[in-house]
């Protein structure tokens, strides 16, 4: 537990408990000069302000490049305490999100489900064989009923196979509102 945690807990154990800063201390094992700290040094609004102000003007800096705007603005800052105000701030740089993972944003939640035949999903499984060919098996679910509507296995399925298994199984069940399809590897 850091030092600062400590203080805390110990000055909690004061008033919750009316008990004194040298019993305090001693339960959670805090020296009393370090109970009776308090900081000195100067919180340095004005850097902090500027930068922020420089962070919100350049989003892609990091707080090396922040560093050197505000040392050629004329501040006498140390790197290490621009770091450390930058990390205190908040201003870490947001990763950029990959133009793939960007289409989530604008996608609309999932609709309700009402009832049976409502949305179907729609699938592939891939396994192989004993001697090592691969084959596949084209699942159709009903979401609503978790209800396995169709398993068709092939060695490997041509577009007009998927097509044809699609409409046998509408010809028996009726056509859903909806269907889900997963487009991950082929």
């Amino acid at each position: 537990m850091r030092p600062a945690a400590r203080r805390e807990v110990a000055g909690h154990l004061q008033v919750a408990y009316d008990i004194s800063e040298r019993r305090a201390c001693q339960a959670t094992g805090v020296s009393r000069s370090s109970q009776r700290y308090r900081k000195r040094s100067d919180p340095q609004v004005a850097l902090r302000m500027r930068l922020k102000e420089l962070a919100a003007a350049r989003v892609r800096y990091g707080y090396r490049r922040l560093h050197i705007l505000l040392r050629r603005e004329g501040w006498t800052v140390n790197h290490k305490r621009t770091d450390r105000i930058y990390r205190d701030e908040g201003l870490s740089i947001r990763s950029k999100l990959p133009k793939r993972t960007r289409a989530w944003r604008y996608r609309q939640g999932r609709s309700a489900i009402g009832g049976p035949n409502e949305v179907w999903a729609m699938d592939f499984v891939s396994d192989r064989v004993f001697d090592g060919r691969p084959f596949r098996i084209l699942t159709v679910v009903d979401c609503y009923t978790r209800e396995a509507l169709s398993l068709t296995p092939k060695a490997n399925f041509r577009a007009f196979q998927v097509t044809e298994a699609l409409d046998a199984l509408v010809r028996l069940r009726g056509r859903p509102k909806s269907l889900r399809v997963d487009n991950g590897r082929t």
